[in-house]
Formats: structure tokens, C-alpha cells, sequence
């Protein structure tokens, strides 16, 4: 199972140092609500679904997550090419305000889980869209469009997903 939008992610040929959109871009990164949280929220959530038995939510939080990965190495490729090292803090090339998992959900009975990642989905899709104004290059906003895409499908995903359960 894939949950990607049927579309191929813009090139990152050509994009360099910058400064600007290396601050407004970084937060989608590491940061509390960026990907590397979503990764282990739904790598989390995966694990309790098979335990419960729920192979579709189970399926579907794990192909979510692979999907949140891919946009996390995306993420970093364009931080090193905006002028800094990929370190899991909310600011790079900064080495302060390292991650910390304590922004993931750990709620653990199938609607709350549900629940926290339809709002996650919609505050990613929120914060992406309003990194998408603040950038001047054309180019990095064309690669967070495309992550958009994504997240909208997961969106949708984690909707049916609580709808199945009532």
C-alpha cells in the first residue's frame, strides 16, 4: 500500500544557499509538529493497531509513515541545500532546541489515535500551506505543494479510517 499522491516530486537541481527559506522551511522538518514527529506517531500507532488486530488501520498508519519518511529525507536534502547540516532541531544549522518525542500523541485507544492524526494531517497541511506564502523561491514552494499533496491523501485516509470505526 502506497499513500502518495500520483505525482512526481519537484527536482531539487539548482537550489542553494538560502538563508530565508531555510528559517520559514525548517520547523516541516524536525520540529514539534513536523515530520519526524508525524514518523513516530504513526510508526507508534502502526504497532498498537496489529496488536489490536486492525490490519487496514495497521496498513495504512505504516504506509503513511513511509510516505512521512520520504518527505523527511526531502526535507533535509533541501535544508543542506539551503546552507545547512540536516540536525534534528526546530532552527538549523543551529545545534540547540534538539528534537524530542515528547510532541507525539501516545494516546492509545483507536478513535483518540485517529483523532490526533486527522489533526496533525490538518495542521500539516495548515503550516505547509502557510510556508508556501512566506517563500520567495519558487522552487521550494513547488516541493512543499507536492508534500501538500500527500498529506491531503493521508488525510483522507485517517478520515475513512475513523468513519469505518464509528
Amino acid at each position: 500500500m502506497e499513500l502518495n499522491a500520483d505525482v512526481p516530486y519537484p527536482s531539487l537541481d539548482g537550489i542553494g544557499e538560502d538563508a530565508c527559506s531555510l528559517r520559514i522551511i525548517s520547523p516541516a522538518y524536525a520540529g514539534r509538529a513536523g515530520e519526524l514527529t508525524a514518523i513516530l506517531q504513526y510508526v507508534y500507532q502502526h504497532i498498537l493497531f496489529e496488536r489490536m488486530g486492525d490490519e487496514e488501520a495497521a496498513e495504512t498508519l505504516l504506509a503513511v509513515s513511509v510516505a512521512e519518511m520520504r518527505h523527511f529525507e526531502i526535507l533535509g536534502t533541501l535544508i543542506c541545500k539551503l546552507g545547512a547540516p540536516p540536525v534534528f532541531t526546530n532552527c538549523p544549522p543551529y545545534p540547540v532546541g534538539y528534537y524530542s518525542a515528547s510532541a507525539v500523541d501516545y494516546s492509545s485507544t483507536p478513535q483518540k489515535m485517529l483523532l490526533a492524526d486527522i489533526a496533525a494531517e490538518r495542521g500539516a497541511i495548515a503550516t505547509y500551506n502557510c510556508m508556501i506564502s512566506k517563500l520567495t523561491d519558487e522552487r521550494v514552494a513547488a516541493v512543499l505543494q507536492r508534500i501538500v499533496m500527500d498529506e491531503e491523501l493521508h488525510l483522507e485516509a485517517f478520515k475513512k479510517l475513523l468513519a469505518r470505526m464509528g
